[in-house]
């Protein structure tokens, strides 16, 4: 199983169509996806510009199909306009 952490600096006054856009689209393309397991977005309580994607999916191979799919691609530039940088942090789940 792969966990991948994505941090996300959100413009200012971007939030709300930052998560509306992950419960609208991100979300449901990504739970279509052979080998998904789970998606969470967190958002930092002190910090409202800075939120954190917890991504699962079975294993390294379904988790590159996801960023190498259509549906990744399309929604790619619609998100990338609501951030003005991330981060990425790649987990092997062990238990």
């Amino acid at each position: 199983m792969i966990e991948r952490h994505v941090t996300f600096n959100v413009l200012p006054d971007k939030g709300d169509e930052f998560e509306k856009v992950f419960v609208q689209e991100y979300r449901p393309a990504m739970s279509a996806m052979p080998g998904f397991v789970k998606v969470e977005l967190l958002r930092q309580p002190d910090q409202p510009t800075q939120y954190h994607m917890v991504i699962r999916f079975e294993s390294a191979e379904t988790s590159d199909n996801w960023r190498a799919s259509a549906a990744h691609k399309a929604l790619q530039p619609k998100i990338k306009a609501l951030y003005s940088g991330s981060q990425l942090q790649v987990y092997d789940v062990i238990a």
